[in-house]
C-alpha cells in the first residue's frame, strides 16, 4: 500500500510517499512544493495543480494531511488554512481516503512522544524508512512522519 503524507504551508508544502508491505515501511518519494508567486490566488491555483501532479505520480491508497495547530500569528494561520482548504478539496475530488492527523499525534506515532523535537522526529523518520541520515527540510521530514502515522491507522 502506498501512503502519501502532506505537510501544508504557505509557500513550502512538504510531501512524502511511503510503501507499506506488512509491517515493513519503504521510502518511495519525497519533496517540496515551493510556491514562489506573490499573488495569493495564483499561489493557491499552483498548489492545486502541484498536488494533483504528486497524487497522480505516487498513486496513493490513502493520504495523510496534518491538521492545523494553534498559532499566535493569525495571518499565517489563515494563509495555511487556505492552503489546507485547497489541498483538502483536491484530495476529496480524487476519492482517496483522507486521514487528518494533529502534530502531536504524528510526533507520538513516530517518536513515541507527542512533544518530540523536530530533530527527534527526523531521526526516527530516517530510522523507520531506512534512509541514510541526510539533511532534509522540516517540511519533507514532517510529511514522511505524517505518512508513517497514517500507516499505523486501522487497516493500514
Amino acid at each position: 500500500m502506498i501512503i502519501l503524507g502532506i505537510d501544508p504551508g504557505t509557500t513550502r508544502i512538504g510531501y512524502g510517499a511511503i510503501g507499506k508491505n506488512g509491517g515493513a515501511l519503504e521510502h518511495l518519494e519525497s519533496g517540496l512544493i515551493e510556491l514562489k508567486t506573490a499573488n495569493h490566488g495564483e499561489k493557491l491555483a499552483a498548489l492545486e495543480k502541484e498536488i494533483k501532479i504528486v497524487i497522480r505520480r505516487t498513486k496513493p491508497a490513502r493520504i495523510g494531511l496534518e491538521k492545523l495547530y494553534f498559532t499566535k500569528n493569525k495571518k499565517t494561520a489563515l494563509a495555511v488554512a487556505e492552503a489546507r482548504g485547497v489541498i483538502l478539496n483536491t484530495i476529496t475530488k480524487t476519492g482517496i481516503p483522507l486521514f487528518e492527523v494533529g502534530p502531536n499525534e504524528v510526533k507520538f506515532a513516530v517518536a513515541g512522544n507527542g512533544r518530540a523535537s523536530k530533530e527527534s522526529v527526523a531521526k526516527m523518520v530516517n530510522y523507520f524508512l531506512k534512509i541514510k541520515p541526510r539533511k532534509m527540510t522540516d517540511d519533507v521530514s514532517d510529511a514522511l512522519a505524517i505518512a508513517i502515522a497514517v500507516s499505523n491507522e486501522r487497516g493500514g
